[in-house]
């Protein structure tokens, strides 16, 4: 980190995490803070789902809830940002405090529960930004009180799909009561099958995304790529944060309920993810989220089976800095290696990361 990104993040670990987190959108807005000078490396590109994505690099859903920075974000230099989870209605998530750092583990809590200003906000600054240059996707969710969760999705998918570059349907987020029984195969079926019919009906058909949980077993895993190989899903996304524990060193917040990011996670975020590539196969889109937070970790992702990454949790740790510095990192690896395009390391650790316990 520079010594501006230090003093920012000093100041904003003053506050407490819900706030850093509306200072630094208001940053963002105001066209704050710098990034890295943004590499440009044809090496870098992927072409997936008929998108061509500049670089392989994300900013996860979770952060840009509400569809305020996109290209803020772009401008860190990100090849592609995920705004939401948005919800069809407005709703102002779980009690606080319910964000958590682990500072000594590089992790954060939380158990926001889908706080967000709902589609009309959204779709407002969306639609605003039309015409952009920029791959900007849009994760879907569900009302808390909702008496038909599909129906939400479905709604989700006709409202966006005339803006997004993809739409993620999420249902992995803990901290819904409820949401994560729709990984069950019955309900995923006719998610899935109401999800592509609602696509199949819209403006446009942008790619459909699924995100999993990474506390799945592989039966579950399987009837998951099942259903997303059937009902043509055209990607995964592997992980949302985890409701599990491995050995953490902080203190005090260890135990609060929530999902875990950051750090931890990429254990096992990353052999989940490399049991679902041997699942689907090479030709089904798979974005690796969880415990990103180096050129290395990002690498090792695609080794084992990424198609593109995501991070999100560690630039609270790293700082605004912290995406320019993986893509050029990626840029000098492919110079190093004299590879053509990044795209050659994928599945190249598949087999080793696919047969590891899940502790």
């Amino acid at each position: 980190m520079s010594v501006l990104d230090r003093l920012g993040q000093k100041l904003l670990f003053t506050f407490d995490p819900e706030t850093a987190h509306g200072l630094s959108i208001a940053a963002l807005r105001c066209g704050l803070p710098v990034g890295a000078r943004t590499v440009h490396d044809t090496r870098l590109k992927a072409s997936l789902c008929g998108l061509d994505f500049p670089n392989p690099l994300g900013m996860a859903a979770g952060y840009d809830k509400n569809a305020e920075v996109p290209d803020a974000l772009l401008g860190l230099g990100f090849g592609f940002a995920e705004v939401g989870t948005v919800t069809p209605l407005p709703q102002a998530g779980n009690p606080k405090p319910r964000i958590f750092r682990l500072t000594a583990d590089e992790a954060v809590i939380n158990r926001l529960g889908f706080n967000n200003e709902g589609h009309a906000a959204a779709e407002r600054r969306l639609a605003a930004r039309k015409g952009h240059s920029g791959i900007v996707g849009v994760n879907i969710g569900a009302n808390k009180d909702s008496t038909d969760r599909i129906s939400d999705y479905e709604r989700g998918v006709v409202r966006f799909a005339p803006y997004a570059s993809y739409l993620t349907v999420n249902i992995s987020s803990p901290n819904t009561p409820g949401l994560r029984n729709m990984q069950a195969r019955e309900q995923l079926g006719e998610l899935l099958s109401r999800v592509m019919a609602a696509r199949a009906m819209a403006s446009a058909q942008p790619p459909v995304f699924l995100k999993i949980a990474p506390d799945l077993v592989e039966a579950e895993l399987e009837d998951i790529a099942a259903e997303v190989t059937e009902k043509k899903i055209d990607g995964v996304i592997v992980s949302n944060t985890t409701i599990s524990r491995p050995p953490l060193r902080s203190t005090g917040t260890t135990s609060e309920t929530g999902g875990l990011s950051g750090k931890p996670l990429f254990e096992r975020s990353t052999i989940v993810m490399a049991r679902m590539r041997k699942l689907l196969g090479s030709d089904i889109a798979i974005i690796g989220v969880g415990g990103v937070d180096s050129t290395d970790a990002a690498l090792e992702k695609i080794r084992a089976g990424a198609d593109l990454v995501q991070l999100y949790t560690s630039m609270i740790y790293a700082g605004p800095a912290l995406p320019g510095r993986i893509v050029a990192g990626m840029a000098r690896f492919c110079e190093t290696e004299s590879l053509n395009s990044i795209r050659a390391l994928r599945d190249s650790h598949l087999d080793r990361w696919a047969s590891k316990p899940l502790s």
